[in-house]
C-alpha cells in the first residue's frame, strides 16, 4: 500500500493526523522506535543478554524488521472472548497451525497466542517465528460471567516451548488488580531470569469507570497510569487500547491528578491523546503498541490504517491486531496486517 492509499483511506481525518504537529510533549524528549532500540535503550538496563537476544529476535522478524516497530498478531480470543465468538466468521482458525499461518504470511514480528496453541505446534514453528505465550487469560465460562485474569500456563513451560516472550494481562483498576499486579510481576521477573522478553497487556476494568454515558476505560489520563504501572513491574512492552478521551481522574473523582495533565501535557487530538500514553512508558524506552480492537466489518482496514497513523505519529511502536485480521478470510486477513505494517514502513508518515 503506497502512501497515496493510506491517505485515501484516512479520508476527511488525513489532514488532522497527518499534518498534526504536537506541541504537548515534545518528540525531542521521547524515545523513539529505530534500528538500534535494542542497544540504544536495553543495552544499559539490567536485562540480560539472553532477554537481548529474544528482543533482537522479535524486532528483526516479519515485513517490520529492523524498523523498531512492531506488528503482532494476537489470537487468546478464544478464551477471552470464548472460541465460538471468536472463530465462527472463520472456523479454520479453531486449529491453531493457522493462527501460526497467519502470522507468517502476514510478515507479523511475532504471534501471540495461549499456552496451548503454541504447545501444539512448538516442534513446527518455535524457530520460524517468535512465539508470545499468554501465561493469564479471562475465562467467560463462569456463571454469572466474571472478569479476572488467572493463570493458564507457567513461564518455565513458555520457556520449553521455545518462546521469545511471555505476555500477560492486568486488569488495573478491577478489585482484583491488586493480585494480578502481584502475580504477573513475579512471571515477569522470572522469565526475564530465563532470558524471555515481557510484554504486558496494560487494561482498566471498573464498572465506575463509565459516567454520563462516556466511557473512561479509554481515557488517556487513567490508561497512561496503568502503563506506567506496568513498565514498573518491568515490561519490555507495553500493549494498550487506543484512547478516546481524557479526564477520567476527574470525572469519576478519584486518584490524583493535575491540570497540567490537560490543558499542557494533551489535547482533543488522538495524537496527543496517545503521546501521553508513550510518556508514561518512561518516554518511550518500553514500546507502546496499540490495540487493533475488534471487527467492525467494512471498516476493519480504514479503522487499522488509521490507528496505525495515530500511534506512529505519538511516538508509538506499533500494532498488534487481532480480530481485524483472523475474523476474515486468510488472504484478507494478510492484506490488513501488510497495510498496519506499510505505514511504519512509509518514510512520509513521521514523528508528530
Amino acid at each position: 500500500m503506497n502512501h497515496d492509499n493510506i491517505v485515501s483511506l484516512l479520508g476527511s481525518d488525513a489532514e488532522s493526523l497527518l499534518q498534526h504537529e504536537c506541541k504537548t510533549i515534545s518528540k525531542d524528549m521521547l524515545h523513539l522506535p529505530g534500528p538500534d532500540f535494542v542497544d540504544r535503550i536495553f543495552g544499559q538496563s539490567n536485562r540480560t543478554p539472553q532477554v537481548l537476544r529474544n528482543l533482537g529476535q522479535l524486532y528483526n522478524t516479519g515485513r517490520l524488521a529492523g524498523t523498531g516497530y512492531l506488528s503482532i498478531l494476537p489470537v487468546d480470543q478464544g478464551i477471552e472472548h470464548t472460541a465460538g465468538a471468536s472463530f465462527a466468521p472463520n472456523p479454520i482458525y479453531f486449529d491453531p497451525e493457522n493462527i501460526i499461518k497467519l502470522a507468517i504470511e502476514g510478515g507479523c514480528n511475532a504471534v501471540a497466542t495461549t499456552y496451548g496453541n503454541l504447545a501444539m505446534m512448538s516442534r513446527k514453528y518455535a524457530h520460524k517465528i517468535p512465539f508470545v505465550v499468554k501465561i493469564n487469560h479471562n475465562e467467560l465460562l463462569t456463571y454469572p460471567n466474571k472478569f479476572d485474569q488467572i493463570m493458564f500456563g507457567s513461564v518455565e513451560e513458555a520457556w520449553n516451548l521455545g518462546a521469545a516472550a511471555v505476555g500477560a494481562t492486568i486488569y488495573f483498576g478491577s478489585e482484583e488488580s491488586n493480585r494480578q499486579i502481584i502475580e504477573v510481576a513475579e512471571a515477569f521477573e522470572r522469565a526475564h531470569q530465563l532470558g524471555m522478553a515481557t510484554i504486558l497487556w496494560c487494561y482498566v476494568r471498573n464498572n465506575a469507570f463509565k459516567k454520563d454515558g462516556v466511557d473512561y476505560h479509554v481515557a488517556t489520563d487513567i490508561t497512561a497510569q496503568a502503563n506506567h504501572l506496568g513498565v514498573t513491574i518491568q515490561a519490555d512492552i507495553i500493549k494498550q487500547k487506543l484512547p478516546e478521551n481524557n479526564g477520567g481522574f476527574k470525572a469519576i473523582n478519584f486518584a490524583k491528578s493535575h491540570p497540567a495533565m490537560y490543558d499542557k501535557l494533551s489535547s482533543d487530538n488522538p495524537i496527543d491523546l496517545c503521546r501521553y500514553q508513550v510518556a508514561n512508558c518512561y518516554m518511550g524506552r518500553a514500546g507502546l503498541i496499540n490495540s487493533g480492537g475488534e471487527s467492525k466489518g467494512e471498516s476493519d482496514l480504514a479503522d487499522a490504517v488509521r490507528t496505525a497513523v495515530v500511534n506512529k505519529r505519538a511516538g508509538g511502536m506499533g500494532l498488534i491486531s487481532g480480530r481485524k485480521a483472523f475474523q476474515k478470510d486468510m488472504k484478507v486477513g494478510v492484506e490488513l496486517l501488510n497495510a498496519i505494517q506499510d505505514v511504519y514502513l512509509d518514510n512520509q508518515i513521521t514523528i508528530a
